[in-house]
């Protein structure tokens, strides 16, 4: 039976990725921080492993024995990353080498790095590649960049068989209130209000965490070594368009929008060229207003989940 470690799998995007496992045995380990919720894990067969990617010691005993390593284990919010950058360097940067190099001396078979579109900053018009420079403009992105170029390393320096993969905004079930649309949907919900940034004219590609995840497991399958792979979602769209869908779905009206100054190298648009991938046979299969229908519908059915 495949033997699969997924690190940071009590997160949002991790916990989607072990729920859609078969035939294999998998293990979990995560750190548990404020995002990490082993709920999110309730039904599902694991082994589970609490600890840090940073954690030399501990990932000498845990990763020896595995066929593939996934690694979601990340400090992953932007405005935490501007009041506390350090954590975010320790857990991107130095945590993925420590990662990797668990992985060498264990000699596991194929390793994936999860990392996001914000590594290449802003783009005005058109789509990034996976050629395209890294410009990252926040402590987070540039952690983020700092952990896919050490993977690059790894790949090309020791022939580690990592791969990369970039996605856009990730939405859906079981996503920590502090990202746009789980805390929208839930101020909503309460009758608060919502804040959005600057002229809400942000521009973000929105995937779901089931289609990220899907074409995670095939990078897992078909990805080379050292190589990106982006993958794309099914709208993008600007934060007002995105605040008007959830102000409909949650029966709210305008008034209940707060426009607060913009944040601190604030990226005007992301978008991602996901031709790649496609040829590999990936393709986004949930239309983004089914799927944020379904989202909404979750958080008002588990107020229990993100009212503790």
């Amino acid at each position: 039976m495949t033997r699969i470690l997924v690190t940071g799998g009590a997160g949002f995007i991790g916990s989607h990725f072990v729920r859609g496992l078969t035939g294999a045995h998998v293990t979990v380990l995560d750190k548990l921080t404020y995002a990490g919720n082993r709920a999110n894990l309730d039904g599902v067969p694991h082994d589970f492993v609490h600890g840090d990617i940073c954690d030399a010691g501990l990932l000498a005993e845990v990763v020896p024995g595995h066929d593939l390593v996934v690694n979601f284990a990340a400090e992953s919010h932007v405005d935490r990353s501007i009041a506390e950058a350090a954590a975010f360097m320790r857990t991107n940067a130095l945590g993925v080498q420590t990662l990797l190099q668990a992985c060498l001396d264990a000699g596991v078979p194929k390793v994936v790095q999860v990392s996001t579109d914000e590594v290449y900053g802003s783009i005005d018009v058109g789509s990034w590649d996976e050629n395209a420079p890294v410009r990252p403009r926040s402590p987070y992105a540039a952690s983020k960049a700092s952990g896919d170029l050490v993977a690059r390393a790894y790949a090309i320096t020791y022939g580690l068989d990592v791969s990369i993969t970039r996605c856009g905004n990730n939405y859906g079930p079981r996503q920590y209130p502090e990202k746009i649309i789980p805390l929208f949907v839930t101020n909503l919900l309460r009758g608060r209000k919502v804040p959005l940034y600057g002229d809400g004219g942000n521009v973000r590609d929105w995937v779901h965490v089931e289609d990220h995840c899907a074409g995670i497991r095939l990078v897992a399958e078909k990805g080379e070594p050292g190589e990106v792979y982006h993958i794309g979602g099914t709208a993008e769209l600007t934060n007002r368009d995105l605040t008007a869908r959830l102000l409909a779905a949650c029966g709210r009206d305008w008034d209940l929008v707060e426009h607060v100054e913009d944040r601190k190298g604030h990226d005007r648009r992301y978008s991602l060229d996901d031709s790649k991938l496609r040829a590999l046979g990936y393709g986004p299969r949930i239309p983004f207003e089914q799927g944020l229908a379904d989202t909404v519908r979750w958080y008002a059915e588990h107020r229990d989940w993100w009212e503790r």
